[in-house]
């Protein structure tokens, strides 16, 4: 007798959805099977939903389906596993910072203070804070998660920030303003360690603002610590 396949805990498990009978399971809007031009769009806002309500660990590909209001099998025919949904939902979250090589562009001159503010924009704003804290914890905590974090970061920004910078070793240079700016962020919004979590952010802005102009800007940026 044929074996039966194995079981994917992932999978869906309505018996409309494994007998391809093309009716809807109960609860799911039109076209949550098939598929429509707006399915992926949905799918990857439940995504983000999900890991920042849930983080990495506990967000599954069907709880992801269930708020979308699809079929799992939908979500892995757009993403593929739970990793490449979430690098996708990772990609949204992050695109505010991917503008980053825009504030570089604009020359040498006052880049550390641009950099510096237009970083802590997108953490005092609340919509974005919310996805990329959610973000940052999954990242903290599970491996995988950090990949994906690391991937996405080293690809769309810092390989792209060293690209605008006129000094020598500027991926380091990248990397280095990089980890000022995301120790920052670990310390103020998530471990929240006072003073620097109640403090004025024009205060932050103007203390961090050198470190990041030295960086990313002088020819020798040990000069001014070390001379």
């Amino acid at each position: 007798m044929p074996q039966e396949p194995p079981h994917d805990p992932e999978a869906p498990q309505d018996a409309e959805s494994a007998a391809g009978t093309g009716r809807r399971g109960r609860g799911r809007p039109a076209g949550a099977r098939s598929g429509t031009p707006e399915t992926r769009d949905r799918i990857l806002a439940a995504a983000r939903e999900e890991f920042s309500a849930r983080g990495y660990d506990k967000t599954s590909i069907r709880s992801i389906a269930r708020s979308a209001g699809v079929d799992a099998a939908l979500v892995h025919h757009y993403f593929g596993a739970k990793e490449q949904v979430f690098a996708a939902s990772i990609e949204m979250t992050f695109e505010p910072a991917f503008g980053v090589p825009d504030v570089l562009a604009a020359g040498p001159d006052g880049v550390g203070e641009r950099l510096a503010r237009f970083f802590v924009s997108i953490w005092e704003n609340p919509v974005t804070r919310a996805p990329m804290l959610a973000v940052m914890r999954s990242a903290v905590s599970n491996e995988t998660a950090a990949s994906v974090l690391r991937g996405i970061v080293l690809r769309r920004m810092l390989e792209r920030v060293a690209a605008e910078l006129k000094v020598p070793d500027p991926r380091l240079r990248a990397e280095l303003a990089a980890s000022q700016m995301v120790g920052i962020a670990m310390m103020r919004y998530v471990v929240r360690i006072e003073p620097l979590a109640s403090a004025d952010i024009e205060e932050v802005v103007r203390l961090v603002a050198p470190t990041l102009q030295r960086y990313l800007a002088d020819p020798d940026p040990g000069a001014a610590v070390t001379g």
